[in-house]
């Protein structure tokens, strides 16, 4: 089972080997008994089932032994254990039921219980289809609650309305859930056997400067794989560079008339961005330059060693400017360009052709993909390969060479069917099967400027991502001198707060929104200490971890008190923060099946101004009004400070913020 719901699977796992281990156990002293262990060749067989029994007993004991380590470190996914419960109980009341809506969501108003079941109103209506069967949804819910099975979870149920199933949590497994968060800290829950997960993302083209286009895929490329790391999964960053192609002609021309002794002296290339636009011109307007550009896109093809040098020193101009970017916003990625795939493209044309796919159209070489109307050009007339080509090779190294389970592609929407018909051509030539392996498309929108067009200079230019980001570092700084943190903090605290907020809003207002809409960039807003924003959340973040800290409680005296103290949850706010701290195993699974970053900054939002209500209304250290000399600390509710601010923490982390103690 791949999802977080396995935990409750753990526990009968545990059951069922315990039983086994037993019965073993038993099977071994009988063995004994009958002289198995003895030397006689006429007992040869007893003795190796003695040593296959010894063995498949070491073997149970090693996998109770992970599988109780996972069941006590592993955070428990709540929405999944209450699934799993009355997926149970509904299987007991209709057993020939097949595939029975299964809807457990958490409760709006706490008059509701703390869940809802709301599966009968959808069983009611398949046994009215399929049987003729009329029954009140109300009459199901009843027979779905008579057949709960035994949990640790559930205090109590109501049936409400209709036919609405409320679910109260135990005060007691919420306390025990938070307290073992406390000690062994966030956790990933358990989701099921590691898997490969290969992430393309930011994918800029070598001599062009990253702009604010790229900045979207980086962003959200960087978060996602962060989270799948977090699971436990083996993920494999991708930049998937545009360094190869006809374009390097034109550029290796234009290097050789400016900088002719480029093979023995480092050309000192300041502005990429210039020179590429200086050899564009040049192509489009002098012809002998446009007929040499050509030649020397044929002599790189061929491997010549002095067009190989200049090609690489225009890919590690651009690479050090990426760099800076990636340095920035604190993004790790492995580079695998297309020209990494450029000796792949010839098998991959050949396998297509082999396969008969591969119709011939003036001169080029296509592959119709049933569904699609528009063909993948594999091969030009004049043999060249073409971006289809190399996205093909790159799709089956990444499913055939680098084993992978799971393949993400972070880009824009406007490549959506292009990807769509390259991932339908390796389902149809027999690269994978949808049903075991994972091949996604994450799209997502453009960022806009204010004026709600796309988002460019003054001047009309498209924003260079470099200036964007020294504007932020500006407006960050600002910021903080406006609120007079230049005066409390020290210089090295000042500059970790500049630097925390500005990149930290600009990664929080692209994940904030939904990957599939278009966004307006502004740092007014993205800057703005109210509302759901990385400057409110990283400030509310300071004031929790500030509590415990102003209450001269350290690190070592919280741990201790972690594992010594209840968390008493009998205040409203106290239950409504504790149930909210606990949802975010269930906020990440729901973003590994759908990847949409947004939910979780939602979920932090809710997660921040859940935690205010339970510090107005709860007093976590109590002081006397005269002297404001400290008279008592409720611990426990510093535990949940605790708690709250490592689960904001652990969230920042997926999302690639970095919070500051002071700010």
């Amino acid at each position: 089972m791949e999802k977080s719901s396995v935990i409750l699977n753990v526990a009968t796992q545990i059951s069922f080997q315990e039983n086994e281990i037993k019965l073993l156990t038993a099977e071994i002293e009988r063995l004994k008994n009958f002289g198995c262990l003895g030397v006689s060749p006429s007992l040869e067989g007893l003795r190796d089932e003695n040593a296959k029994l010894k063995y498949r007993l070491n073997f149970l004991k090693k996998s109770l032994q992970e599988e109780r380590s996972k069941s006590t470190k592993s955070m428990i996914n709540i929405n999944s254990c209450l699934q799993e419960i009355f997926g149970a109980a509904i299987q007991a009341a209709y057993p020939d039921l097949e595939n029975p809506p299964l809807v457990v969501t958490p409760s709006q108003q706490p008059k509701f219980g703390d869940y809802q079941c709301n599966s009968a109103m959808g069983i009611s209506q398949i046994l009215l289809k399929t049987r003729e069967q009329k029954v009140s949804p109300r009459e199901i819910a009843e027979r779905i609650v008579k057949n709960i099975p035994a949990n640790e979870c559930i205090e109590k149920v109501e049936i409400a309305g209709p036919g609405f199933i409320n679910v109260h949590l135990r005060k007691d497994f919420v306390s025990k859930q938070l307290s073992s968060l406390l000690i062994n800290g966030v956790q990933p829950p358990a989701i099921g056997k590691r898997k490969k997960v290969v992430v393309d993302f930011s994918s800029p083209n070598i001599a062009k400067e990253m702009h604010v286009g790229h900045l979207r895929s980086t962003i959200i490329g960087e978060s996602m794989c962060r989270l799948f790391e977090f699971v436990g999964y083996d993920v494999l960053r991708l930049n998937h560079l545009g360094d190869w192609g006809t374009q390097f002609g034109m550029l290796i021309a234009h290097l050789q008339d400016k900088f002719p002794d480029y093979l023995s002296v480092s050309p000192p290339i300041g502005d990429l961005q210039a020179f590429y636009k200086e050899s564009k011109q040049r192509f489009d307007t002098e012809e002998e330059f446009k007929k040499r550009a050509y030649q020397c896109v044929v002599l790189l093809q061929s491997k010549n060693p002095d067009f190989i040098k200049a090609w690489n020193l225009i890919c590690d101009v651009s690479r050090r400017e990426f760099q800076k970017i990636y340095n920035c916003l604190d993004i790790t990625i492995t580079e695998r360009g297309e020209s990494f795939y450029h000796e792949m493209m010839k098998d991959i044309v050949k396998e297509f052709e082999d396969k008969g796919f591969v119709q011939v159209d003036d001169g080029r070489k296509i592959v119709f993909v049933p569904g699609f109307p528009v063909p993948l050009t594999i091969m030009k007339s004049d043999g060249g390969f073409t971006y289809d080509t190399s996205d093909l090779a790159a799709l089956k190294h990444r499913l055939c060479e680098e084993k992978g389970d799971i393949l993400i592609y972070v880009v824009d929407s406007g490549q959506s069917v292009h990807l769509q018909t390259v991932f339908a051509a390796g389902q149809m030539i027999g690269w994978y099967d949808p049903k075991v392996t994972r091949v996604a498309h994450a799209a997502f929108g453009v960022v806009l400027g204010e004026d709600k067009k796309k988002f460019k200079t003054r001047s009309g230019d498209t924003v260079r991502l470099i200036d964007l980001l020294e504007e932020g570092l500006k407006r960050a700084m600002d910021k903080l001198k406006d609120k007079e943190r230049d005066k409390v903090l020290t210089p090295e605290e000042l500059k970790a707060a500049q630097t925390s907020v500005a990149f930290g809003c600009i990664k929080y207002a692209d994940l904030s929104h939904n990957r599939l809409n278009d966004y307006v960039f502004s740092f007014d807003k993205m800057l703005d200490d109210r509302g759901n924003t990385a400057a409110y959340l990283l400030y509310a973040f300071t004031r929790i971890r500030a509590i415990a800290r102003l209450a001269n409680i350290d690190e070592q005296m919280l741990r201790k008190a972690a594992r010594e103290e209840v968390l008493v949850l009998d205040h409203e706010k106290e239950w409504k923060l504790g149930k909210c701290i606990l949802r975010f195993p269930e906020i990440l699974q729901k973003i590994l099946e759908d990847l949409l970053l947004h939910t979780l900054c939602d979920y932090l939002y809710e997660l921040a101004t859940t935690f205010t209500e339970f510090y107005d209304s709860c007093y976590c250290v109590e002081k006397d009004r005269q002297t404001g000399q400290i008279v008592k600390v409720n611990m426990w509710r510093l535990l949940l400070c605790e708690a709250t601010a490592t689960v904001m923490a652990k969230g920042f982390d997926i999302l690639g913020i970095k919070p500051v103690q002071r700010m």
